[in-house]
């Protein structure tokens, strides 16, 4: 391998020594990390700081991810749209759970359908692109509700618990119940809390700071997806779920998201 290789190797080793756990690293650090001398690690660093990749915390010296990312992110976001974003992640959650899968996002006191991949099965069950359903009732809408701040949740609920079918959560003590465990687990189920003989699973898709971009769902009648069996998608949804996030961005999912938001309201009209 020759030296110029081996240094761009060592560049990437660098940036991909930051983390949203760690996002400031020391020299030393990034030194032991990357295992290299110290001396290499300041030379490598000091170009990565002129191309504006990473930065110096003037206080301390500590090293921190630069600005040039955000430029490089809005470039391959210029031309993304949701559908040809999403779609492999929600296709290969369809093959391996074999129902429908969709990709949701908040809006108010409901989750706003913004692409659907269907089930294969004969008896197909899925929410239109566009739809807005409840979200008290739904495990998209409950995948969000664990993960935000209690304030914004209390505002979502002013409205009540409306009741659609037996198994509608009906206290505020019931939900909160729920949505620990959710958070627990990683995942959220609904079963024919909003139809009857419905089942749902969802993962939420989270930010740098555990925040609710979206929620990845799994979808089916009751007798195709029991318990047993939404536990086990529940582990698929939330592989997915984690993939999306580390491999598209959080950056790029949230303005993808929020740039498909009121197209995605318009088809469902």
């Amino acid at each position: 391998m020759s030296e110029s290789v081996r240094a761009v190797e060592r560049a990437l080793d660098i940036l991909l020594s930051f983390t949203a756990d760690e996002p400031d690293l020391s020299l030393t650090q990034i030194a032991e990390r990357v295992g290299i001398h110290k001396s290499t690690a300041h030379r490598l660093l000091a170009t990565l700081e002129s191309r504006r990749f990473v930065s110096r915390h003037p206080s301390n010296g500590m090293y921190h991810l630069g600005l040039r990312f955000v430029e490089m992110a809005s470039l391959v976001l210029h031309d993304v749209d949701l559908q040809r974003w999403a779609r492999p992640y929600l296709l290969q959650l369809m093959r391996e759970c074999g129902e429908a899968v969709d990709l949701a996002v908040l809006d108010g006191n409901h989750v706003v359908y913004l692409d659907v991949v269907d089930s294969p099965q004969p008896v197909k069950i899925a929410a239109r692109v566009g739809q807005r359903l409840p979200v008290a009732c739904t495990a998209s809408g409950k995948a969000f509700l664990a993960y935000l701040p209690e304030d914004h949740v209390q505002a979502i609920l002013q409205a009540g618990l409306r009741k659609y079918t037996e198994r509608s959560l009906q206290t505020r003590e019931a939900l909160y119940a729920d949505l620990q465990q959710i958070r627990e687990r990683g995942f959220a189920t609904s079963v024919e809390e909003f139809e009857k003989d419905i089942n749902a699973v969802a993962a939420p898709i989270l930010d740098v700071n555990r925040a609710p971009v979206a929620a990845v769902a799994v979808v089916g009648p009751s007798y195709r997806m029991p318990i047993e069996r939404m536990l086990e998608i529940g582990q698929l949804a939330c592989r997915a779920s984690e993939t999306m996030a580390r491999e598209v961005g959080l950056s790029a999912l949230t303005e993808i998201v929020s740039r498909t938001l009121t197209s995605a309201e318009l088809r469902g009209r």
